[in-house]
């Protein structure tokens, strides 16, 4: 069966399931309440990477904390993989309630959600430990708030650590090694005009078309963080790994409206509270498994090396003053900073 053809049964499974619940809720709000405390429900989430991923396991976590926490009442079935297509395809199906929870990084937000953009500009995070002081506090509650606006519910924020640049031509120390390389980035803006204001030609596509772009050579490379580089096997195309650190973009689980409002009151403070505290699971699990992927890398092969990072940072300097002129970002970015 192809891939095409299974992601059109899953979806078709998952929206003869999602029907019920949705048309329930609609059912409830017209009589002016929720659904059922009594019933059981099934919520569907979805992330692009593989089972033991950090956000995979934290969402299953979640998923097995509300099975106890219910007596088996509320539960979450897990589609790891891309089993249901892509991150985009994914935020437009929980906006709409085909589905109900999905892991998308946030630059693949950023253009309907626009303070996700503070959280993704290059070089505004100086570490893993700076980006999860602001995450943790008021910057990140005003980015979850931000989500209401089109239908979506903000539930936790996961960091990625930082994305760097691999390539299969050679090492990247100065932003001219990126010159005419053609490089896939996330369907992003920010993403897409730092990568050509370093020198290189962007390409925006998915993640899952990244590794045979790479073997055809449509593609000389990407970037990414250290995890994903590894789970996607991305080092058996790319020997070149340079610690840009230009972007530690966080990722973001968000829910649909319309699933949650369906929810009693009870079971969405019980959710938002266990997603709330899925994070340090998730960052306890990326820690172990990030180390263990870059090991692993090294192992294989791959050259790793440090770059100029004030050149890089001067190089993207133009895009930043650029996002520091929207009111909504620059302040934003002034908090961020003051957190550094």
């Amino acid at each position: 069966m192809s891939r095409m053809t299974r992601r059109r049964l899953l979806l078709g499974g998952v929206g003869a399931a999602c029907a019920l619940p949705l048309a329930a809720a609609s059912r409830a709000f017209a009589a002016g309440g929720t659904a059922s405390a009594d019933a059981p429900r099934v919520l569907t989430a979805t992330d692009v990477h593989v089972s033991d991923y950090p956000t995979v396991e934290a969402v299953r976590w979640i998923g097995q904390t509300l099975e106890r926490e219910t007596g088996g009442r509320l539960k979450i079935r897990l589609y790891h993989s891309g089993q249901l297509g892509r991150e985009a395809e994914a935020i437009d199906m929980a906006r709409y309630g085909v589905i109900d929870i999905t892991r998308v990084f946030s630059g693949a937000l950023n253009n309907a959600f626009p303070l996700t953009q503070a959280l993704c500009l290059p070089y505004v995070f100086d570490s893993v430990e700076h980006l999860r002081r602001v995450v943790d506090g008021d910057v990140g509650d005003a980015v979850l708030r931000s989500f209401e606006s089109r239908d979506l519910v903000g539930l936790a924020i996961y960091d990625s650590s930082g994305r760097c640049f691999y390539n299969t031509k050679h090492p990247i120390a100065q932003p001219k090694d990126l010159h005419g390389l053609k490089m896939r980035v996330a369907p992003s803006d920010i993403f897409i005009r730092l990568v050509r204001l370093l020198g290189a030609n962007p390409t925006p596509m998915s993640l899952g078309e990244t590794f045979s772009a790479m073997e055809t050579h449509m593609i000389d490379g990407a970037e990414n963080n250290m995890r994903s580089f590894h789970s996607s096997r991305h080092f058996e195309a790319a020997r070149y790994w340079s610690e840009t650190r230009h972007s530690y973009a966080p990722d973001i689980l968000v829910m649909s409206r319309a699933s949650f409002l369906s929810l009693t009151p009870a079971d969405r403070e019980l959710l938002v509270r266990t997603a709330r505290e899925s994070v340090p699971v998730m960052r306890a699990k990326w820690e172990e498994s990030e180390t263990l992927a870059r090991q692993g890398v090294l192992d294989h092969g791959i050259q790793a090396n440090e770059v100029d990072l004030p050149a890089f940072r001067k190089a993207a300097e133009p895009l930043l003053e650029e996002y520091r002129q929207k009111p909504e970002i620059g302040d934003l970015y002034r908090r961020i900073r003051e957190l550094a």
